[in-house]
């Protein structure tokens, strides 16, 4: 009976103390369709409104920091002007966008360019911006 007795009899301890797991807003939305939660999860503005820029402007600061060879701010630029679109409802633009921030950092991977149906994945983000955005 040791040190290591006492890890091995908190082992099971820790996950039975975990209190109830809490459910935000997003998930509630999305119920089971785990796709489109993590797809929005990874990309919704919690307030788009606030950003200050539309995401036409934010799309053509991408392209300006990209012709710099500034690909970090580009693909942030991008990732703002994609966030905007989801916010509009602009389907094209989302992808338009999300693949431009790919394209300058090949490591960034966007999960809503890989779901099965943006369209409903547009559609739940505006649902919930409507829903929590007054």
């Amino acid at each position: 009976m040791g040190i290591l007795d006492r890890f091995r009899k908190n082992k099971g301890k820790s996950a039975a103390t975990e209190g109830p797991k809490i459910v935000t807003e997003l998930e509630k939305l999305c119920g089971s369709d785990k796709e489109t939660y993590e797809a929005l999860s990874q990309i919704l503005h919690l307030d788009p409104r606030k950003i200050g820029m539309t995401a036409k402007e934010s799309a053509e600061e991408g392209k300006k920091y990209e012709k710099a060879g500034e690909l970090v701010k580009a693909n942030v630029s991008y990732e703002v002007a994609g966030g905007l679109a989801l916010y509009e409802g602009d389907v094209k633009k989302v992808i338009e966008y999300y693949s431009a921030a790919e394209k300058v950092l090949p490591n960034a991977k966007y999960k809503i360019l890989r779901t099965k149906n943006i369209e409903k994945a547009v559609a739940k983000a505006q649902e919930y911006y409507k829903t929590y955005l007054k």
